[in-house]
């Protein structure tokens, strides 16, 4: 046999015997009482639970209807993309938080207590998450000053990311690449360090270098690119074309040629300029040099 206590030898056989004479000995309407006490306290919560279930359901789609409807009313007052987003955001966070103290207050838990409660946590939480802080702080200052806005290319001087921008968000903001990647990125850091937006001006200026043989008449050479630049379907023909010598090198002539396209039409048309320069030089006979090595061989 099993012994429970040094004091007292009591097996398990005995403690069942006696629990079973106790159950014999209880009284009925003890038991009756109880759970006659117990059955309207679980009858109560189960209608609680059901009440704030119905409320949430309720509540949840009316949230939903509420941000749709001020998203249409933001884009019709023209509200810019990135504004729309940051303060649905905000809007989300407030609304879900005023259903949670609703259906807490369903429960009897007072609010002005969760508000307390949640104060101090949000003052102990602020000095943990200052980060986060700035992050939305950032957020505020991009939507302000609008240094870009959603649908620019921008890129990242800090750590060389690029890309257009697809959402801003209260914290971070969400940059798609050409190769259709994600980056994530602190607002915090882009507030707080240089960027280039490649987009937000609505022409840019494309300049293309090439070297020329030393040789070269260079007459010819200012006619022969300048004909290209004026073909080129995509310049703004009110702007000036301009082909001048860059520089002169250690083994050619550097030409440039500047012209200005819309900055949708920016890459196609550098693309292009660049390959019927190519060929115009080719086709005139004005030589293209590249870098050649002499090796010389001693026995």
């Amino acid at each position: 046999m099993l012994l429970l206590s040094a004091d007292t030898e009591m097996t398990i056989t005995e403690i069942v015997e006696q629990e079973a004479e106790m159950a014999k000995n209880a009284d009925p309407g003890l038991i009756k009482s109880y759970l006659e006490e117990l059955l309207p306290k679980v009858l109560s919560l189960g209608i609680q639970i059901i009440i704030a279930l119905a409320v949430y359901f309720v509540g949840n789609r009316l949230i939903h209807f509420a941000r749709k409807k001020i998203k249409k009313w933001m884009m019709k007052l023209n509200f810019d993309v990135g504004v729309i987003q940051f303060l649905d955001s905000i809007i989300k966070i407030i609304a879900y938080f005023v259903l949670f103290c609703i259906i807490l207050g369903l429960f009897g838990i007072q609010t002005t207590s969760i508000v307390a409660v949640i104060t101090s946590a949000s003052l102990a939480a602020g000095l943990a998450l200052q980060g986060s802080l700035s992050n939305f702080a950032g957020g505020v200052l991009i939507l302000v000053l609008k240094p870009f806005v959603v649908g620019d290319y921008i890129i990242e001087d800090t750590h060389g990311n690029e890309g257009t921008v697809m959402h801003i968000s209260t914290v971070y903001t969400k940059l798609r690449t050409i190769d259709n990647k994600i980056i994530v990125i602190p607002n915090g850091t882009l507030a707080n360090s240089s960027l280039t937006n490649l987009t937000q001006m609505d022409k840019r200026r494309i300049d293309l270098t090439v070297g020329v043989a030393y040789d070269t008449d260079l007459k010819k050479a200012k006619e022969v690119i300048r004909s290209v630049a004026v073909a080129e379907e995509a310049r703004i023909n009110e702007e000036t074309i301009d082909v001048f010598v860059s520089e002169l090198g250690a083994s050619e002539i550097t030409m440039g040629c500047r012209i200005w396209v819309k900055t949708e039409d920016y890459w196609p048309a550098r693309w292009r300029l660049t390959e019927n320069l190519k060929n115009a030089l080719d086709e005139n006979g004005i030589e293209i040099p590249f870098q050649q090595i002499d090796v010389n061989l001693k026995k």
